[in-house]
């Protein structure tokens, strides 16, 4: 699929980050978003039983690419590759071939949001990875990241917050929905 608008280039110039504060780094998952994304996944339709699984290489995204894994697996689920990323490189072009090379049912993505943009920028404008069959931890639900991403590139892309509640960026706009149960923090 490629994009409807084409990506800017892959790396963040220090000018696109306009001077202001960092990106947040990301944070411990929750119990409530490892079980909201799952939930996600598995309501998904055409059905999800094969991911790739995404992060970037802070402790926080490993522990939960792990976890996920794990309650994947024990589900049923199959996880075909798992791939990492650094915050910064000079080319994002081999992490994103090894991410999309198996072609899974979905991926799922815990990662830090300045090495997120610039690996989403790469898989829109190289690689036949879709947003919409794309699944992340709460990190990844930063606006100014989304925007930084450029128009349409995260189209589709959908996760689940710390309190498990789950987001859903259109056309460059997040949106929240409560959890089922309707318990937040």
């Amino acid at each position: 699929m490629s994009p409807a608008t084409p990506s800017p280039s892959p790396l963040v110039r220090p000018a696109e980050l306009d001077g202001s504060r960092p990106l947040p780094a990301p944070d411990g998952h929750t119990e409530a978003e490892l079980a909201a994304l799952l939930g996600l996944l598995t309501a998904a339709r055409p059905r999800v039983h094969t991911i790739t699984l995404g992060h970037s290489r802070d402790d926080a995204s490993r522990a939960a690419t792990e976890a996920f894994a794990e309650a994947w697996r024990d589900r049923g689920g199959s996880v075909l590759a798992v791939t990492d990323w650094p915050e910064q490189a000079a080319s994002w072009l081999r992490p994103a071939r090894r991410f999309t090379a198996l072609a899974p049912d979905a991926w799922v993505v815990a990662a830090a949001p300045l090495g997120w943009v610039q690996m989403a920028r790469r898989l829109r404008q190289s690689t036949a990875w879709a947003p919409d069959r794309t699944f992340g931890f709460a990190a990844l639900a930063e606006p100014r990241a989304i925007a930084l991403a450029g128009p349409d590139t995260l189209h589709g892309l959908r996760g689940a917050t710390a309190d498990g509640s789950a987001w859903e960026v259109r056309h460059g706009r997040l949106t929240t929905r409560l959890p089922q149960n309707g318990n937040t923090r």
